[in-house]
């Protein structure tokens, strides 16, 4: 069984900065790609961030230059960085991991159970 938790929202005043984190735990053979979305009041689920098996990594336009995601594999964790924060960043901050369970041959992608950042004006 594999789990994601996510920590790391709250409230922060525009122009601020969080680090959101998502632990992959459980049996695991390896994390091939790991991505952030996000979701605001009546909005449908975004793509925030990204990266792939190879290291690459891809950004929503609207966050691109403010937001880094990061990976640490030692600790099965991949991060959000998020600086020069806006109001319009206020959602439900997913974490989404495409993991090779340790049984298994064959990859699936895991949610978290979404942490809530609010960005204040």
């Amino acid at each position: 069984q594999v789990q994601l938790v996510e920590s790391g929202g709250g409230l922060v005043q525009a122009g601020g900065s969080l680090r959101l984190s998502c632990v992959v735990s459980g049996s695991i053979f390896s994390i091939n790609a790991g991505a952030w979305y996000r979701q605001a009041p009546g909005k449908q689920r975004e793509l925030v961030a990204g990266f792939t098996s190879s290291g690459s990594t891809n950004y929503a336009e609207a966050v691109k230059g403010r937001f880094t995601i990061s990976r640490d594999n030692a600790k099965n964790t991949v991060y959000l960085q998020m600086n020069n924060m806006k109001p319009e960043d206020t959602a439900v901050y997913y974490c989404k991991a495409t993991v090779r369970p340790g049984v298994s041959v064959v990859a699936f992608d895991y949610w978290g159970q979404g942490t809530q950042v609010t960005v204040s004006s």
